[in-house]
């Protein structure tokens, strides 16, 4: 049996869908939600929907009950708070014998400057303590993170950041959702950490040239410090935290912190990532 948790999530149900492709019956898959409801696709196609609420403690040992392997999907939210939820969903893991947690970490999370890769190196650290057989997808950043508003930003005319030049190597999620679904139906993957990266890394200005060609019109990147991003981000209604995140990551792509690329998604995949062109001609069309 594979439990994907937050299988009723974006990440989660490409996930799914590609576990299925790859020949894993229906019946031996199971997605571990907090709103059943929400799993309606699941349920649809014959997968066991179960209750697992990372805040509710109690909800995950039967959640993962007979998973011989498990992906865990990292918590949204407060990192204080997904610290917490991430211990939880160690220790309920380990009380249900699982025999593989495969957990969606960041990028070279033991060396990630990045305010929010503490909470990455303390789940793992939680998967190590807890002695889990496990293996870690070390996700870089997904490419939607920036292409989900091209559509606005192409009619702006202006993308607006503070990571100046700096690059990212970043990963679509259907390519990061395909390399776990390779790394779930695989022998022989405890101990294994893959950084899962784009082969190419790139630059907002270089984003903001993509968007003109694409869509025909020409689309800028203004760079603010980040004191005056911060506020342009409060003024669209982002939560404090949430802006504080957003700053935070840009800071540290200015200073190269996701420039990083590996071969491991390529390894994955067996072919080449979705290059930047491809998820931009994907968000403009």
């Amino acid at each position: 049996m594979i439990v994907v948790t937050g299988g009723a999530g974006r990440f989660g149900r490409l996930v799914v869908r590609s576990l299925l492709a790859r020949g894993v019956p229906a019946a031996g898959l199971a997605v571990a939600v907090r709103r059943p409801e929400a799993a309606a696709e699941a349920a649809a196609l014959g997968v066991a929907v179960r209750t697992a609420d990372y805040d509710r403690p109690d909800t995950l040992a039967a959640a993962f009950d007979g998973a011989e392997r498990l992906l865990l999907v990292s918590a949204n939210g407060a990192d204080d708070r997904r610290v917490v939820q991430h211990r939880a969903a160690a220790a309920a893991a380990a009380r249900a014998g699982v025999g593989l947690v495969a957990y969606t970490s960041i990028t070279r999370a033991d060396a990630n400057p990045l305010g929010s890769a503490r909470v990455h190196r303390d789940a793992e650290a939680a998967l190590a303590a807890h002695r889990l057989p496990a293996v870690l997808l070390r996700n870089g950043w997904y490419t939607e993170n920036y292409t989900a508003t091209l559509c606005g930003a192409a009619e702006r005319g202006e993308i607006v950041g503070c990571a100046g030049d700096g690059r990212i190597a970043s990963a679509t999620r259907a390519d990061l959702a395909e390399a776990a679904a390779a790394v779930l139906t695989r022998d022989g993957q405890a101990g294994r950490v893959y950084e899962l990266t784009g082969e190419t890394a790139w630059s907002l200005p270089e984003l903001a040239a993509a968007a003109t060609v694409r869509s025909g019109r020409e689309v800028v990147y203004t760079d603010l410090a980040p004191d005056r991003y911060a506020d342009y981000l409060a003024r669209t209604g982002l939560p404090p935290a949430l802006v504080d995140a957003l700053v935070d990551a840009e800071v540290w792509v200015a200073k190269g912190a996701l420039a990083h690329t590996s071969p491991d998604l390529r390894g994955l995949l067996g072919r080449p990532p979705a290059p930047l062109h491809t998820a931009v001609a994907a968000a403009l069309a």
